[in-house]
């Protein structure tokens, strides 16, 4: 009779996972579902990339001259800009030196974009396609509110003092979606990222984060449709990046071409699905509800 080596760790911790994967796939599968049947057609853009968005603390890992994506945004953004109305996108994602009980260098990433949408419709639809999973009250609070409900400061007094993010980290994420979901939303101007600034007040942008659990899950806002002003937050993103001494990108020119022929109105959301499936499983580490690490 043949001998059988025992399971080494890695085959242990496969089967220990087993149950949280099968109920994985039944979320991958009901979310799929959700889009098909709102009308939103699925994509695929490339996973090796040109040139990333410049994002101040999110660095690209290199694959050989091109980049590991860190989010389908900008190959999905000229897909709109090419008539596409309703798109979304389930696939692998990258980003380097990321790895935690949050965190992963390669996740998965479910990405749509909406023509004709803006922030608040897609809060509401997102907070649709969560209850279509998961049964929660939906709480929104705008950023400079739930930094004097939890911290005692302004906003903008935290950005002033340089301690935003120092704030955000310690004091205001932890309380959030303790309840149900929380839609942290109106971010100052100087945190938009891609998004647009409201029309009635610039101070701060069309931006919206969603928590459960003080576990940040998604990143949304109406997006930003005027390339000129494209053109300078990316380059003040590379200056930034430069001054902290990470990679520099080469210039994003499809997208940048892409925006120049002209964007419609639309909104768009990053939702982390591992961090989902965790919420639904009741999972503490993103380790317990993905395919385990490379050694």
């Amino acid at each position: 009779m043949p001998t059988v080596s025992p399971k080494p760790d890695h085959l242990r911790r496969l089967s220990n996972i087993q149950a949280r994967l099968v109920q994985r796939a039944g979320l991958f599968s009901r979310v799929r579902r959700y889009f098909d049947e709102h009308g939103f057609i699925h994509v695929e853009t490339p996973v090796r990339i040109a040139a990333p968005a410049p994002e101040e603390f999110i660095e690209a890992p290199h694959s050989g001259t091109r980049f590991l994506r860190c989010s389908p945004e900008l190959e999905m953004k000229r897909l709109v800009c090419a008539g596409y109305e309703k798109i979304y996108q389930i696939g692998p994602c990258f980003r380097q030196d990321e790895f935690g009980s949050r965190h992963r260098e390669e996740f998965t990433m479910l990405e749509w974009y909406e023509t004709g949408a803006d922030y608040l419709r897609l809060m509401d639809f997102t907070a649709a396609m969560i209850n279509s999973v998961l049964d929660l009250p939906v709480e929104k609070i705008t950023v400079d509110e739930a930094y004097r409900k939890y911290a005692g400061i302004s906003a903008q007094d935290a950005m002033t003092q340089d301690i935003f993010d120092e704030v955000m980290v310690e004091k205001v994420e932890p309380r959030l979606g303790r309840n149900g979901m929380t839609f942290l939303m109106d971010y100052p101007a100087s945190r938009a990222s891609l998004a647009r600034l409201k029309a009635d007040d610039p101070s701060v942008a069309e931006r919206w984060e969603l928590y459960i659990n003080g576990l940040e899950l998604a990143n949304a806002y109406s997006e930003l449709t005027d390339a000129a002003v494209q053109r300078e937050r990316f380059a003040a993103e590379r200056a930034a990046r430069a001054a902290s001494g990470m990679a520099e990108y080469p210039e994003a020119l499809e997208f940048l071409e892409s925006l120049e022929c002209g964007m419609p109105e639309c909104a768009g959301c990053a939702l982390g699905l591992d961090r989902l499936v965790m919420v639904c499983t009741q999972a503490n580490d993103i380790g317990e509800v993905t395919f385990p690490a490379a050694r």
